[in-house]
C-alpha cells in the first residue's frame, strides 16, 4: 500500500512533550530495583502498576492521532528512541539485580522471592516488544542489542526468523505465525515454538550456501544466539544452581507464551489471497489486527499498531499510523482484554470468528468458500498450496482426504507422477500440450502400469505378518489412488479410464493382502491337498469398473476337507482386509463381507435365482491352495449362464418390473443411479441370453465391452449398440467424477460452481441444465433398451 494514502487529519509533530508519555514502560524499574532490595509494600506497588494498565485503558480511550510523515529527520526523533535505550539498559540490570538478591543475598522471604519471579516474568514480555522495535532498526549495534535483550529469555533466534519468515510470509500458509480461523492458541503455541527455530535455521542455512560459506562459519548468526544464550544459563547457575536454572527456563517458557499470544491476535484469521498468477497479495494494512488504546500506545511502544508495522517494517514506532476500519479490522478491546479471551478458546473463538467473516465478506466478498485459506494441510503442505487450492475448489471429497493424510501430497511430487508432465516447447498450444499430457498419462496407467506391474512392486514391500503387509498396501495404494485421482481431476485421464487404472490397484492390493494372509498361516493352517480357497469379489470391482472409495465386496468359496484350517485362514485374511479399508482412498470403509460356503457340486448352490444371479457378477481375484478351484468357479459361472432351466429362471428375475424405478428423477445423481442400473440389466440380460454368442472373455460383465461384443456379433441393432455404449460411457464418467470429488449425501445442484465446472467437463456439456437433460437421455436409453433386446 501506497504509504503516503494515510491520513494526515490531526497530525502531530515530533516533540518533547508529545513523547514523553513513552516514557511510561522505564517509569517500573525503580520500583523494581527497590521491590528486590526492600521487599514488602514495594512488591504491591510494582505489581499495581504493572497491572493498572489494562483497565486504564478504557479510561483513557482509543488515540487515532498520527504523527505526519514527511518530512520527518531520525535525528528529530531521538526524545522517541531514548525510551527504547533506557529500557534496553535498565532490564538486564533491573533483572541480574533481583536474580542477586534472590539467590544470593537471600534477604528475600519464599513468598517476596516467588512474587519478584511473577514480576520478572511480566516485565520480561516487553522484552520481545523492544527487541522487535531494535531487530528492524538499520544501525548494527542496535540489533545486536535486541539479540542480547532476547537472549536473556532464551529466544534470540527471533531475530531472524521474525525478519525473514513472519514478514515476508505474514498472513499466508507459509507463515506457522498467522493463525488461521478456528485454531486455538493451545494449538498454535507448540507449533509456532518449534517453526520458529527450526524455520530460522532454514533461513540461515540457505542464506550461507548462497554466499558459499560453510555453516559453521563464524558469521552464522547462531553462533551469536548460542553464545548470548549460554552466558545468561550460566550467570543464572553460578548465582543458583540447577534449581535456579530450571526456574530460569519457567520463566522463560511463560515470557514466551505472552508473545505468542500476542503474534497469534495480531494476525488471527486474516489471510492474504492468492493471486492468479500464484503468488500472494501484497501486505496491506488489512492483513493485521489494530487496537488503537491510548495508554497501552505509551506502554507498549505502539504495537498495537500493527497493520502499519507489516506496511512499511522499517518505520520506527512514533511513526506508525492508525487506520480506520475501511482499511484495517479493529479488535473488539485492548490487548488486555484479548489476551484474557485468547486463553478461553470457546469465548474466543464465539468472539472473533464473525469479525473475521465480516472482515472477509467486507473487503474479499468475491470468496465464497475460505477452506483452503484454514486447512490444516495447507499449514501442513505451504509449498504446495496452489495444488491444495486447486483440490479445494474443485474436489470437497479429496479435500477431506488430504485433510486427513496431508503426506498423501507428497506421492505428486514423485517422479512417478511429474515425470508424465509436457516439458516446455508447446508455447501458447494448450490445447495440444493437454493432449500430450492426456496421452503420456493414459500410456503410462493404462497400458505400461497394468496389474501385473502393480503386483510386482507390492510384492517388494516387506511386512512382518497379514496385518502389517495390510498397512504398507493401504500406504502404497493411497499414494497410486490420489495421483489417479489428480489425473483424473486435471482431464489427463477420463473417470472411465481411472477406473480401468483403479480397478487394477483394487485387485493388486487386495491380492497382495491375501497372499500375506496365506503366507501368515501356512504354518498353523496350510491349505495343503485338495483344499483351496477362493475370493470372489462383486460390484463395481468384479466388473473392473471401480470408482473411488467403493466398497469392498468379497466373499470366501473354498473345497476340501480341512475346515478348520480354512476358516481359521479366513478370519486372518479377513481382519487383514478390515485394516486394508481402514482410512484408505481406494475403498470405502466397512466391514468386509466374509462368507465361508463349502463347495462340491452344483447341486449344493443356492438355487433361487436371485442368489444365482449374484453368484454370476462375481469374480474371482485370488485363489490359495489347489490351483483347479479357480478352474471350476469359470466352469460353474457357464453352466449356470448356459443351462436352459436356470438361464430361463435369470431372465425371469431381470425381467421382475419392481426392481427398478423409472426415469422421472427430479436429482442429476438419482436419474444417473437408476440409468446406471437399467445398463447392467442390459448387459447381463445379453450376458444370460447370448453366451453361447459372445466371446469366452465375457464372463465378467462390463457393460461398454458387452455392447461393443453384441454390436460386433450382430445381436443387437448397431444403432442401438451405439446409444447404449454411449449412454454407458458418459453415465460412468459422472458416476466417477461423483465419487471422485463429492460425498455421496451431497447433491450435484448443491455444489459450488466451481465443482459443477467438473461435471460438465467430464460429460461434456456447456450448462448445468444441458447435462441434466443429457443424463435424462442416457437414463431414458438404458430403461427402454432392455425391453428391445428383450423383444428380440
Amino acid at each position: 500500500m501506497d504509504t503516503t494514502a494515510v491520513s494526515t487529519d490531526n497530525a502531530i509533530e515530533p516533540s518533547v512533550g508529545n513523547a514523553l508519555p513513552h516514557y511510561l514502560p522505564i517509569a517500573v524499574f525503580p520500583l523494581i530495583f527497590a521491590a528486590a532490595a526492600f521487599g514488602g509494600w514495594w512488591i504491591v506497588a510494582t505489581i499495581v502498576f504493572l497491572v493498572i494498565a489494562a483497565p486504564l485503558d478504557l479510561v483513557f480511550g482509543t488515540d487515532s492521532r498520527n504523527m505526519k510523515l514527511q518530512p520527518i529527520k531520525e535525528k528529530q526523533l531521538i526524545w522517541y528512541n531514548l525510551p527504547v535505550w533506557g529500557w534496553a539498559f535498565l532490564w538486564p540490570l533491573a533483572f541480574v539485580f533481583t536474580l542477586w538478591q534472590i539467590f544470593v543475598v537471600g534477604n528475600l522471604a519464599i513468598w517476596e522471592s516467588v512474587l519478584m519471579a511473577l514480576i520478572l516474568a511480566a516485565e520480561g514480555q516487553a522484552v520481545f516488544i523492544v527487541g522487535h522495535e531494535m531487530v528492524h532498526r538499520r544501525a548494527r549495534w542496535e540489533r545486536y542489542v535486541a539479540e542480547f535483550l532476547l537472549a536473556s529469555v532464551s529466544y534470540p533466534h527471533y531475530a531472524t526468523e521474525h525478519f525473514y519468515i513472519h514478514h515476508a510470509n505474514v498472513g499466508t500458509p507459509l507463515d506457522v505465525g498467522s493463525a488461521p480461523k478456528g485454531q486455538s492458541i493451545w494449538q498454535y503455541f507448540p507449533r509456532e515454538l518449534i517453526s520458529n527455530i527450526t524455520q530460522a535455521w532454514i533461513v540461515v542455512r540457505k542464506r550461507m550456501a548462497r554466499r558459499r560459506t560453510p555453516i559453521w562459519h563464524y558469521s552464522n548468526p547462531f553462533w551469536r544466539y548460542g553464545i548470548e544464550t549460554a552466558i545468561w544459563y550460566l550467570f543464572v547457575f553460578l548465582l543458583g544452581g540447577w534449581l535456579a536454572v530450571l526456574i530460569y527456563m519457567i520463566l522463560c517458557l511463560g515470557i514466551v507464551f505472552s508473545m505468542k499470544v500476542s503474534n497469534y491476535l495480531q494476525h488471527y484469521g486474516l489471510r492474504r489471497i492468492r493471486l492468479p498468477n500464484g503468488r500472494f497479495e501484497k501486505v496491506q494494512p488489512r492483513h493485521s489486527w489494530s487496537a488503537n488504546y491510548k495508554l497501552s500506545k505509551w506502554m507498549f511502544f505502539n504495537m498495537q499498531r500493527h497493520p502499519d508495522h507489516h506496511v512499511v517494517a522499517n518505520r520506527m514506532y512514533p511513526l506508525l499510523q492508525h487506520y480506520g476500519e475501511d482499511e484495517s479490522p479493529h479488535l473488539p478491546g485492548s490487548y488486555g482484554q484479548m489476551f484474557n479471551l485468547v486463553l478461553r478458546p470457546k469465548l474466543w473463538f464465539e468472539t472473533i470468528d464473525p469479525l473475521v467473516d465480516k472482515w472477509r465478506a467486507q473487503f474479499y466478498p468475491q470468496i465464497e468458500d475460505w477452506n483452503v485459506y484454514d486447512s490444516h494441510v495447507s499449514e501442513a503442505r505451504p509449498e504446495a498450496f496452489e495444488t491444495i487450492d486447486e483440490i479445494f475448489r474443485t474436489a470437497p471429497r479429496l479435500a477431506k482426504v488430504i485433510e486427513r493424510n496431508p503426506d498423501l501430497l507428497d506421492s505428486l511430487s514423485q517422479k512417478e507422477f511429474t515425470g508424465l508432465d509436457i516439458p516446455g516447447g508447446f508455447g501458447q498450444d494448450s490445447t495440444a500440450e493437454k493432449i500430450a499430457r492426456s496421452g503420456l498419462v493414459r500410456v503410462y496407467w493404462l497400458h505400461e502400469f497394468g496389474l501385473a506391474e502393480m503386483q510386482e512392486q507390492l510384492a517388494e514391500l516387506p511386512s512382518k505378518d497379514a496385518i502389517d503387509a495390510a498397512e504398507m498396501v493401504r500406504n502404497w495404494s493411497n499414494d497410486k489412488a490420489f495421483q489417479i485421482g489428480m489425473h483424473t481431476l486435471r482431464g489427463s485421464l477420463t473417470p472411465l479410464e481411472a477406473a480401468e487404472a483403479l480397478s487394477n490397484l483394487a485387485q493388486a492390493s487386495v491380492r497382495s493382502v491375501l497372499s500375506a494372509a496365506e503366507s501368515d498361516s501356512s504354518e498353523r493352517h496350510k491349505l495343503a491337498g485338495n483344499n483351496a480357497v477362493a475370493a470372489l469379489v462383486s460390484g463395481d470391482l468384479a466388473s473392473d469398473e471401480f470408482a473411488p472409495r467403493s466398497t469392498l465386496e468379497i466373499r470366501f468359496i473354498y473345497i476340501g476337507d480341512a475346515t478348520k484350517n480354512i476358516q481359521a485362514w479366513c478370519r486372518i485374511a479377513s481382519k487383514a482386509l478390515e485394516h486394508l479399508t481402514e482410512d484408505s482412498v481406494l475403498f470405502e470403509k466397512s466391514s468386509t463381507a466374509i462368507s465361508v460356503t463349502e463347495l462340491h457340486t452344483l447341486d449344493q448352490i443356492n438355487t433361487s435365482a436371485a442368489d444365482l444371479l449374484n453368484f454370476t457378477r462375481t469374480k474371482c481375484i485370488y485363489t490359495g491352495g489347489n490351483s483347479s478351484i479357480e478352474q471350476r468357479l469359470n466352469d460353474l459361472h457357464r453352466t449356470i449362464l448356459t443351462d436352459p432351466v436356470g438361464r430361463d429362471k435369470l431372465i425371469d428375475e431381470l425381467c421382475k418390473a419392481n426392481e427398478l424405478a423409472t426415469v422421472n428423477q427430479t436429482s442429476l445423481f438419482d436419474t444417473m443411479v437408476v440409468g446406471l442400473k437399467h445398463l447392467e440389466r442390459c448387459a447381463l440380460l445379453l450376458r444370460v441370453s447370448q453366451l453361447s454368442t459372445l466371446s469366452p472373455n465375457q464372463l465378467s460383465f462390463n457393460a461398454i465391452d458387452i455392447f461393443r461384443e453384441a454390436k460386433e456379433q450382430e445381436l443387437i441393432a448397431g444403432q442401438l449398440a451405439d446409444e447404449l455404449i454411449k449412454a454407458t460411457e458418459l453415465l460412468r464418467n459422472l458416476h466417477g467424477m461423483r465419487r471422485l470429488i463429492i460425498t455421496d449425501e451431497v447433491t450435484a445442484e448443491s455444489t459450488p460452481e466451481s465443482v459443477r465446472v467438473k461435471f460438465l467437463e467430464v460429460c461434456n456439456q456447456s450448462d448445468f441444465s444441458a447435462l441434466k437433460h443429457v443424463v435424462e437421455q442416457s437414463a431414458t436409453v438404458a430403461e427402454t433398451g432392455f425391453t428391445k433386446i428383450y423383444d428380440r
